[in-house]
């Protein structure tokens, strides 16, 4: 009952109108009229019996009321009808319903408008659903990385306000507690990720040396590299020139490299190859370490993905899908070769202008 009055508050006008019949049987008229003025060049009006143009009016009359029917139960079937599907249906996705499909209404080989809008609301609703999902799943899973260090930070905060400590094991709980820095991490990497996908971030493209960036971003984890006595291979031309934002490439060859080094394994190897041609220039970063399935490999872009759990301490599975908003947003190619225990390569291609 309330569905029904819904539709009749939502939905006002009419297939037939008296208006419409009106205006149609005015209009067969004075089609009739300039037939009769025709009739009078040949036979006298005079001549003509009352009771005929009355018969005549009454034929037009019914004449205009059969055909505004006609008309109306056509426009009810070929657009009120599905128009009013189509309402439906977007009432329904409106109020948060993802599963609705609308079912085309001609054959493959017989497609009209209609059945190209149903096929466009179709996709569009399956769009929606999938972006709703990627937002309960983005929810959820900062919802658990968030929770995590909060947790620790607040034990062992408890644990220094009311325990009597010794100062070596307080010095212990607070570098536990300073560790916790991955929050901040994750709240950086979302902020970015966010920028980037809203495209908030100013993209100013100029030319710059990319051999120079990659030497300097590699340098940036000197220290890490020797702590694991890792073997850093680089193969660099002395200069290459690219017209790119700078700053954003900086945040992709970091977390490449990061990732490299996070990976591998003390003793390991990590290589940097660059070389170019007239029109691209291809970055390769290589390690040694655990590698990857290629079930892994298919979800490595994902936001919050994390394929290797013994790892699950370290990152928080953003690194990577920045990498490739970075890589799109500059328009370039990343590709993966991994084969689980024998390592990893990323392979980015850009677009020397």
């Amino acid at each position: 009952m309330r569905k029904k009055q819904d539709k009749k508050v939502r939905l006002k006008s009419q297939n037939f109108s008296w208006k419409e019949f009106l205006w149609t049987f005015i209009i067969l008229s004075i089609l009739t009229a300039g037939q009769a003025m025709i009739y009078d060049a040949y036979i006298p009006i005079e001549n003509v019996p009352s009771q005929y143009i009355f018969g005549i009016a009454g034929y037009w009359i019914i004449v205009a009321f059969i055909f505004c029917l006609v008309t109306a139960r056509q426009k009810y079937k070929t657009f009120d009808k599905p128009m009013r599907k189509l309402s439906e249906a977007a009432k329904q996705v409106a109020e948060g319903d993802f599963s609705v499909y609308l079912e085309p209404i001609h054959r493959a080989d017989k497609k009209d408008y209609v059945d190209v809008m149903f096929e466009d609301f179709n996709k569009m609703v399956q769009e929606l659903g999938s972006i709703e999902t990627l937002k309960n799943d983005f929810i959820s899973s900062v919802s658990h990385e968030i929770k995590t260090p909060l947790s620790v930070i607040h034990s062992y905060a408890m644990a220094l306000q009311k325990m009597e400590l010794s100062p070596k094991l307080q010095q212990e709980y607070t570098t536990i507690i300073l560790a916790s820095q991955k929050l901040t991490t994750l709240v950086i990497n979302i902020l970015k990720l966010n920028k980037l996908d809203n495209q908030e971030i100013n993209h100013v493209a100029e030319p710059y040396d990319i051999c120079r960036q990659l030497c300097d971003c590699a340098l940036t984890f000197e220290n890490s590299w020797e702590e694991k006595n890792i073997e850093f291979v680089v193969d660099l031309e002395d200069r290459a020139i690219i017209y790119a934002d700078e700053s954003m490439l900086e945040i992709l060859w970091l977390n490449l490299l990061s990732n490299a080094l996070k990976f591998t394994a003390p003793g390991g190897t990590i290589t940097l190859m660059q070389t170019s041609d007239e029109d691209t220039i291809t970055v390769m970063i290589s390690d040694t370490g655990c590698g990857m399935n290629e079930e892994t490999m298919k979800h490595i872009f994902d936001k919050f993905y994390q394929g290797d759990t013994s790892h699950s301490g370290d990152g928080n599975g953003l690194g990577l899908a920045l990498s490739l908003r970075v890589i799109e947003l500059v328009g370039g190619a990343i590709s993966v070769n991994s084969e689980p225990n024998k390592g990893t390569t990323f392979t980015v291609k850009l677009k020397v202008e």
